[in-house]
């Protein structure tokens, strides 16, 4: 196995400490967080350089993205390309990213529309719930498709956040190891 890092990120209002993002960062020291300049005032611009330059201090990472974080992963990586994006990222957990392209989502997220149609160029797994309020789940597997992830339906599982009634995730802590000892 490739010797990597795992990097969570989080998504508008960052992770709470009992998210399973926080969760996991606490429990694994090969997990840490990509820091974001506003989590309430979320940027395009400003979440894709932040995740850019987190990349930039390591070897490859495994991303854990959740909802927005989700967004902005897939942003940078249509933005870097092929090449200089599978250097950097060997895989990514996208995990309930919101539909920022809704008429009614909040203007905090809507900046991060137009969402990318492009397929990622490292391996990835979304995982997406029946009832979560932010992305419908048809909206969820086309997204998947376009980006060449592999869905994992959550079922009745709201935004997979705290919220939710998630806190340790042991499932999603499982789909990132199996990213991590893929190839």
């Amino acid at each position: 196995m490739r010797r990597g890092r795992n990097l969570t990120v989080p998504g508008w209002t960052g992770s709470g400490p009992d998210h399973w993002q926080s969760l996991w960062e606490r429990a694994r020291p090969e997990i840490g967080r990509v820091e974001m300049p506003d989590w309430e005032r979320p940027e395009l611009e400003a979440w894709v350089t932040s995740l850019e330059a987190a990349l930039a201090e390591g070897p490859p990472a495994i991303l854990a993205a959740h909802s927005l974080g989700c967004l902005a992963v897939v942003h940078w990586a249509v933005r870097s390309g092929g090449e200089d994006a599978t250097a950097r990222v060997r895989a990514a957990l996208l995990v309930a990213p919101p539909d920022a392209e809704r008429d009614d989502a909040p203007p905090e997220i809507a900046g991060f529309a137009p969402i990318p149609r492009e397929p990622l160029p490292f391996e990835s797994v979304l995982v997406a719930s029946a009832t979560d309020p932010w992305i419908e789940p048809d909206r969820a597997r086309d997204l998947a498709r376009a980006w060449g992830s592999r869905f994992v339906d959550a079922g009745d599982a709201g935004h997979l956040n705290t919220d939710a009634g998630f806190g340790p995730w042991p499932e999603g802590e499982a789909l990132l190891d199996e990213l991590a000892t893929a190839r």
